[in-house]
């Protein structure tokens, strides 16, 4: 018989997950990390600053998935939904765990900012959940889809030699996608004009923030 989880129950859940995404140590699905099985190129420096650069800011947008997904499924009426949404942080744990690696491997560290952009995007993402699960969907579908396109113009810009950034960015496209597919399978509406532009702005700040700090 499945446990019948407390409102307590799950704040400390959400609590544990909130301290395991910021600290480094989050729940993953135990992939292997694509980066393990790529060739392991020599960077100038001038290389290792831009993918470490690049991977900072693939990390904060991961920790801000990760808020995001927790936002939305504390708030979100479908149990079902729920349960997809927590599987999908998951597997967006795997990337925040990649992104870190990488990023460290390169000698630099993760951004400053990594809280602050925690704390909006739990706050969106609950709020997406509390609006209703077909706008909670939709809000994760453009997420998704602006994510792929973020990524895109990373590998665009990344060098051409660096096949073990590449090969993490590539399977992150390929999870971005399904997860996007899956929101829209499940209901997920198409949403205003204005807030996809102002998704895409927020998007940008933090994306030029994390690049440096």
């Amino acid at each position: 018989m499945q446990r019948a989880f407390s409102p307590a129950d799950i704040l400390i859940d959400h609590a544990d997950r909130v301290l395991r995404t910021l600290s480094g140590h989050a729940k993953t699905t135990g992939r292997n990390n694509p980066a393990d099985s790529a060739q392991d190129n020599e960077l100038s420096d001038d290389e290792t600053r831009l993918s470490a650069r690049l991977m900072r800011v693939n990390h904060a947008g991961e920790v801000a998935a990760q808020a995001l997904y927790q936002g939305q499924a504390l708030t979100a009426k479908n149990k079902d939904i729920q349960e997809k949404l927590k599987h999908a942080a998951e597997e967006e744990n795997d990337h925040l765990a990649w992104c870190k690696k990488r990023v460290n491997e390169l000698g630099q560290s993760t951004s400053i900012f990594d809280p602050l952009w925690y704390a909006g995007s739990l706050t969106i993402g609950a709020t997406a959940g509390l609006i209703g699960d077909k706008w909670n969907l939709g809000f994760l579908a453009e997420t998704e889809k602006q994510v792929v396109n973020h990524i895109e113009h990373h590998l665009d810009k990344l060098p051409d030699n660096d096949d073990k950034t590449r090969a993490i960015l590539e399977q992150m496209h390929i999870d971005e996608n399904e997860h996007a597919t899956l929101a829209i399978d499940n209901g997920g509406v198409d949403l205003p004009l204005p807030v996809k532009h102002g998704m895409a702005l927020i998007s940008k700040i933090m994306t030029k923030a994390s690049y440096w700090v």
